[in-house]
């Protein structure tokens, strides 16, 4: 019988097929990450509860807590950045579709026909008041089918316990992914703008794939995702940058960086830094105090703002260090802001500068290297 030629490593991939049903579907879940969320749910769905019960004294034709708070903690725990997991998603979608449900209990007789109209119109409703909320269609089927408690409640029922459930768990919510480090509620990331306030795209926008473009994508997949179209945008520019790094990582900064570095003291006058910085033909100068230690950086723009005709007006300094990949720095260089990366040893000493002239001479080798051309540009600390 003839030797197996398949590799341990395509063995292994096998063997995960098999067990793909219990992988995780959602980017980014690790088993941490879910343990989080089970910790989450039990303090959510507990301290509610006995909240709410010392809250309505435990009334007996009224439910300490309705089911759907249940789908809603997966929600709030599990996928805290999803849309659907939001305050207003989970508060107005929860209430909204309770009183949806109420009304046509009110209105239809016919519990079958109730049942479906009360989930559709929940669904129409949390769509025109941007609050789609999974649960919510469980809110509305329990208005309908809930039973003597519920039917006793009336058109209470949204507002004691649905809206006073909702809005507990999720003040524990926030509270409790304060506690564990995750960001609540979630704020996609600011739409980049043009520093210098015009009508052209940031600089590193111009480039590549444009928004415009991740809404064709996904006219065209004809599928509805739950994540928001700015952080999808987000996500691809990170994307870009992480196999960037994954192809040119192995350049570290300490290999392009200008090392003759001039900077300034924290007594030097504005007079003697803006003399320096016009003599170099540079833009930014670090400044160090007397341990030879940056403070800070000063340059022509803060110059001309400074209003202290003795003292120099630093602004913070965009760091980095020697063994990090010099491609990592792109972002930072492209912000329209940042002119120059100071490189630091571990005791924040300046070891060298990274400037865009820098990056943008080992850019050109690249690409020159990888068309077979012979030509190099130079560097500098400025540009």
């Amino acid at each position: 019988m003839a030797a197996s030629s398949q590799s341990p490593d395509g063995q292994h991939a096998r063997g995960l097929k098999k067990f793909r049903l219990f992988s995780p579907i959602l980017a980014g879940a690790t088993f941490k990450e879910r343990l989080i969320g089970c910790i989450g749910a039990l303090a959510g769905i507990s301290v509610t509860g006995l909240v709410c019960g010392f809250l309505l004294g435990n009334d007996p034709y009224l439910p300490l807590i309705v089911a759907p708070m249940g789908a809603s903690a997966v929600l709030l725990f599990a996928v805290p950045a999803s849309p659907l997991a939001q305050p207003w998603s989970i508060v107005g979608g929860n209430t909204i579709s309770a009183l949806v449900g109420v009304s046509v209990a009110w209105l239809v007789a016919e519990p079958a026909l109730a049942i479906g109209l009360a989930v559709s119109l929940a669904i129409l409703a949390m769509s025109l008041t941007r609050s789609l909320h999974p649960p919510g269609g469980a809110s509305a089927l329990t208005a309908v089918i809930g039973g003597v408690a519920v039917a006793r409640a009336g058109f209470w029922f949204p507002i004691v316990p649905v809206a006073v459930n909702s809005v507990l768990l999720v003040l524990i919510g926030m509270l409790f992914h304060r506690l564990s480090g995750r960001q609540y509620p979630h704020r996609p990331v600011p739409a980049p703008v043009n520093p210098h306030k015009t009508a052209d795209p940031p600089p590193a926008m111009r480039a590549g794939f444009l928004p415009q473009d991740i809404d064709t994508a996904l006219m065209r997949l004809n599928e509805t995702l739950d994540i928001s179209r700015d952080d999808i945008h987000a996500l691809l520019r990170e994307v870009e940058m992480q196999a960037l790094l994954r192809q040119k990582g192995e350049l570290l900064c300490s290999d392009i960086m200008s090392r003759d570095v001039v900077t300034a003291r924290l007594d030097t006058t504005p007079q003697e830094a803006r003399a320096l910085l016009l003599e170099h033909d540079i833009r930014m100068l670090p400044v160090l105090d007397d341990e030879e230690r940056l403070i800070g950086t000063v340059g022509l723009r803060e110059l001309a703002l400074g209003r202290d005709p003795d003292r120099l007006p630093l602004s913070p300094a965009a760091t980095a260090q020697p063994g990090d990949p010099a491609i990592g720095l792109l972002p930072r260089l492209t912000d329209g802001r940042t002119h120059a990366m100071v490189v630091l040893d571990g005791d924040d000493r300046v070891v060298g500068i990274i400037s865009q002239t820098d990056l943008l001479g080992t850019l050109a080798r690249s690409l020159a290297q990888m068309r077979g051309g012979n030509h190099m540009l130079g560097s500098g600390q400025g540009i």
